[in-house]
């Protein structure tokens, strides 16, 4: 790891990390309209059921998995911001049971800043993508007021073998790969309120690959029915893009929930990211809190992760032996309760 620097990089950014996601509901205003005529049979996964990664199919065997995420610094820490923001948009194609092939430098800088800021978080970021099995194969680069980083990838997945958000079945059991709490912790260092052990504990997770996950996944086999990753929409926004697309409802267990270690201090200390208050207020007519569950416990609910975990829907059988498949832990956090009619009746339930 590099040399802390001078210049603390979270301070040159209005929002942290996946914090900076467009809001759900804007985001949705903005696509939705958007019809596609004359689409390849190829593109397996694009705009019409929109998941973590667009998917082309090249013959039976192989499809090419193609992905883009980049953002501003999530830490101060340049070597460890590109290896987060690597490790996020590689993410993608784990999601979608792929393996990563290349990746392309998407990066934004002042003109201002230190080159060698910048050559460490590049670094950061290949190292992320070797230890994935791939190769930074190229770049671009503009002059930007705030400093931004991240990957387009491309990976590979047998088309018949892809990992997608909808097929979410009742009696599912819900499980998620990583803890929550980054964007709890990550704003209580931007507001130099963290200890040193906590932003080192969250850094830990965030350049952890989802890759061991992904692959127990694919090796589960047919009862793994639906995956995606947590990062800016927190776990409610992307555990209701998986019932949207499946059409079930979910129920969730708070106290199942994983969490970094002290995320629910720093939720106290008001540490909560913007990202979370626009989380909340797209999300909460749909989410249904049990009654008497603190608001404090509640803000892990609408937090935004930054290189978070798998999520993943899976029948009981295969959750029994999931664990012994890898070394990546698997935390049950809730169940698919019902299947609904339409996406109006699209709900999830947290007690």
């Amino acid at each position: 790891m590099s040399i802390q620097q001078p210049i603390r990089l979270t301070a040159l950014a209005s929002s942290a990390g996946c914090a900076a996601k467009m809001g759900a509901q804007t985001l949705t205003e903005i696509v939705s309209p958007f019809k596609q005529v004359g689409v390849p049979l190829d593109l397996l996964i694009g705009l019409d059921a929109i998941d973590d990664a667009a998917v082309y199919r090249l013959n039976a065997e192989q499809a090419v998995i193609s992905t883009a995420d980049f953002f501003p610094p999530v830490v101060d820490d340049p070597y460890s911001f590109g290896a987060i923001a690597a490790a996020n948009a590689l993410s993608d194609v784990y999601a979608m049971g792929g393996k990563v092939l290349m990746a392309i430098n998407l990066v934004a800088w002042p003109d201002d800043l230190e080159s060698s800021i910048l050559r460490d978080v590049l670094r950061g970021g290949a190292e992320i993508v070797a230890q994935a099995g791939g190769a930074i194969a190229g770049g671009h680069t503009i002059i930007d007021h705030e400093p931004k980083y991240g990957l387009a990838v491309t990976g590979l997945v047998h088309p018949e073998h892809i990992l997608t958000k909808g097929g979410a079945q009742p009696g599912d059991i819900l499980i998620l790969s990583k803890p929550l709490g980054t964007g709890l912790i990550t704003t209580a260092q931007k507001r130099n309120l963290v200890a040193e052990k906590d932003i080192q504990a969250a850094i830990t997770s965030m350049t952890r690959l989802n890759r061991q996950a992904s692959e127990a996944l694919v090796a589960a086999g047919p009862g793994v029915h639906a995956a995606t990753d947590i990062t800016g929409f927190g776990i409610m926004g992307h555990a209701r893009e998986m019932a949207l697309q499946s059409l079930t409802t979910m129920r969730f267990d708070l106290a199942a929930f994983p969490l970094l270690q002290n995320a629910r201090y720093y939720a106290e200390q008001g540490c909560i990211p913007g990202g979370a208050q626009r989380n909340k207020s797209f999300l909460e007519a749909y989410v249904h809190i049990r009654e008497g569950i603190d608001p404090i416990d509640q803000a892990i609910l609408w937090d935004p992760q930054t290189s978070g975990g798998l999520f993943a829907a899976v029948d009981p059988a295969t959750f029994t032996h999931l664990n012994d498949l890898t070394d990546t832990p698997f935390w049950r956090i809730g169940e698919v309760t019902e299947r609904v009619a339409d996406e109006a009746a699209v709900t999830l339930e947290v007690r």
